[in-house]
């Protein structure tokens, strides 16, 4: 039914009064001059725990910040009830820039990248020597993304006591990469904490690894007053860890000035977000023998002067291989 009339003027539409008055909408942001800092610790369906001056303060993003969202490991400004105090909610209005950023996607072909931890110094690659068994390449793709996000690579290897680490350090050791070997009656005595924390002090170090390699298990070892879930099993069928931590989360390290940051399990680890002249980066025992490439080489070509390098004794054959299985996943993903 038509309310007006064919030829209806401004005046003949009602409008209802707005009790706030008309208030016209600008684009500039308050600067929240009074804002103070923290850091983001955990983050859960919107809503971010942070450390604000010694105090948990519960917190959501501030809707002039857009869909920039924040992440663990963050440096946010915050406004409003910064008490901590139960049922409080503070508002995070702006996020510093970040000095480093561990980025993956879901697989090679998922266009949507994912931003896991902010502002870490170090990545601690976390595999085990058996039950599971390591698995070079998600080791491989884990450094890619540690060289590109300006993380420096750590590779902690566990459960020791069931297999020998010598031959997948076969593969690493002349990468000139910290590492730490750990058993488990090593980590339940607490013999190894002390190799372990000796990496850690004094820096923010995010642990990734898929599940099941122990990564919460260390974790717990070395934060034992902010013990995590019940570490979960491996499927004596698949071989494959059940998943024990379903978010991000820092902790303090105890009185060595340092963050440890526990992640959620892997099943994969994309890197579609990263250009593929950068992959060659997480590939240091390789990439001198590329000076003599051919221009603009795709590094898997008949003149490729990596397979010459390799034959020549200056990297084991697995590598290059890894490096082009890599590159031509990327490669498949850019021709789709």
């Amino acid at each position: 039914m038509r309310r007006y009339g064919k030829h209806t003027d401004e005046d003949d539409i009602r409008s209802r009064p707005n009790r706030k008055g008309t208030r016209p909408r600008t684009h500039t942001r308050p600067k929240h001059e009074e804002a103070s800092w923290g850091m983001v610790l955990t983050v859960d369906r919107g809503r971010l725990t942070c450390l604000v001056e010694g105090r948990t303060v519960m917190a959501m993003k501030a809707r002039e910040l857009g869909r920039k969202a924040a992440v663990v490991g963050d440096r946010v400004a915050l406004v409003g009830d910064l008490s901590g105090k139960k049922d409080t909610l503070a508002r995070i209005v702006r996020i510093e820039e970040r000095t480093s950023v561990l980025r993956r996607t879901a697989d090679d072909d998922d266009p949507y990248e994912r931003v896991v931890v902010a502002n870490a110094d170090q990545l601690a690659i976390v595999t085990a020597l058996a039950d599971p068994e390591p698995r070079p390449r998600l080791i491989d793709r884990c450094l890619v993304a540690a060289y590109d996000g300006g993380l420096e690579p750590l590779l902690v290897m566990t459960k020791s006591d069931l297999a020998s680490p010598d031959k997948l350090w076969e593969l690493y050791g002349d990468l000139d990469i910290p590492f730490v070997v750990t058993s488990r009656e090593e980590l339940e005595s607490g013999a190894a904490l002390g190799r372990v924390v000796e990496q850690l002090a004094g820096k923010v170090t995010a642990f990734i690894g898929h599940s099941g390699v122990g990564k919460t298990t260390l974790v717990n070892a070395l934060v034992p007053e902010d013990r995590r879930r019940l570490t979960g099993h491996v499927n004596a069928v698949t071989g494959r860890g059940r998943h024990t931590t379903t978010s991000a989360l820092a902790l303090p390290l105890g009185d060595s000035d340092g963050w440890v940051i526990d992640t959620p399990g892997l099943r994969s680890f994309g890197l579609a977000h990263i250009d593929p002249s950068r992959v060659i980066l997480a590939f240091p025992d390789l990439e001198p023998g590329t000076v003599n490439c051919p221009r603009g080489c795709s590094h898997d070509e008949p003149d490729c002067a990596l397979d010459q390098w390799v034959a020549d004794g200056h990297a084991d054959p697995a590598r290059l291989y890894s490096l082009r299985r890599l590159l031509s996943t990327r490669e498949r993903r850019d021709g789709d």
